[in-house]
């Protein structure tokens, strides 16, 4: 079956996943149900497409399918940036309740924090790029540390409030901050447009890539841009899900069984959207709210992540 077909069949599906969504078991006040529908799944579309897009890239440019952006310690830093406002400020401050300076606080936080780290650490002649990867679990791990020990710390009722922001969560998404993030996503996806044929060939690794006239260093750097701006606003917009990225891309790798990333990244976003509108779908109208989609995403991340390190232990070996 030829790619073109594969995709096809992934978007029919994704457009049934939508309309299911949108108009299951819709019982009266259809003016009201269905607009609040279609912010979830617009939501869902853009997180998804976000998470896909930033996972194929970031693995382009590590070669290595088990290494997520999430790896850089992102995650933990918007869980660190909510910890810190609800510590100092309460969840009454206007850092809390302007939905507007909460977003650009923990996108202006993730990103700068990944600039620095990419700065500062990564220096393609002197450190590779698994250093920075090293560092950035470390880092990751630290910053987890810290949320913690500052959870502990605050009042019980302050921190109820905070772990509705540190779930992922479709249901309470701001119709402001979604217009946002699309036109951060179009703007990304404009200039990752301009760049696909070079993913392409850096794919082939960096000397090969050298050789046929890419400039990878610069390239790997705006990548890992790139890579962070649409994971924080992802992550900003509806939560952290840690594993989603992991599995898209990975089936997408395995579904579609091609190197060129235009196919691999609209295939990847096509599943990403058919997991999160499917999932949530099943969390609302089969599991009736008793479960939320980012516990199931990652209890099935956990399983399909170990799958994958002993498939490439096999491998090694």
């Amino acid at each position: 079956m030829r790619n073109s077909t594969k995709l096809i069949i992934l978007a029919g599906i994704a457009i049934v996943c939508i309309l299911l969504y949108g108009f299951y078991d819709i019982k009266g006040g259809f003016d009201y149900a269905f607009p609040r529908r279609m912010i979830r799944v617009s939501a869902m579309v853009v997180t998804g497409i976000a998470i896909a897009y930033s996972t194929v890239v970031f693995q382009t440019i590590t070669h290595n399918r088990i290494l997520t952006p999430s790896v850089m310690g992102l995650d933990s830093m918007y869980e660190v940036v909510q910890t810190l406002i609800y510590f100092f400020a309460g969840s009454m401050s206007v850092w809390v309740l302007n939905k507007y300076l909460n977003f650009g606080a923990a996108i202006f936080a993730m990103v700068l924090f990944a600039l620095l780290l990419y700065r500062l650490l990564f220096r393609a002649d002197k450190h590779p790029i698994y250093l920075l990867l090293l560092i950035g679990i470390i880092i990751g791990t630290l910053l987890g540390s810290l949320v913690t020990f500052l959870q502990v710390l605050i009042d019980p009722v302050e921190y109820l409030s905070l772990q509705n922001r540190l779930f992922a969560s479709f249901t309470n998404v701001k119709a402001e901050l979604l217009y946002i993030a699309i036109g951060i996503l179009l703007v990304a996806f404009i200039y990752g447009y301009r760049i696909m044929g070079k993913l392409d060939v850096m794919s082939l690794g960096r000397e090969n890539a050298i050789n046929l006239g890419i400039n990878y260093d610069r390239m790997v750097m705006k990548i890992l841009v790139l890579s962070s701006i649409l994971i924080a606003t992802s992550t900003a917009l509806v939560g952290p899900i840690t594993f989603f990225g992991l599995i898209v891309a990975n089936l997408s790798y395995q579904f579609l069984a091609t190197y060129k990333h235009s196919t691999l990244i609209f295939g990847a976003s096509l599943m990403g959207i058919i997991a999160l509108v499917g999932g949530q779908f099943l969390v609302e109208h089969i599991f009736e709210l008793r479960t939320t989609l980012s516990v199931i995403i990652n209890f099935i991340g956990g399983i399909y992540f170990i799958y994958l390190l002993l498939k490439e232990s096999r491998a090694a070996g």
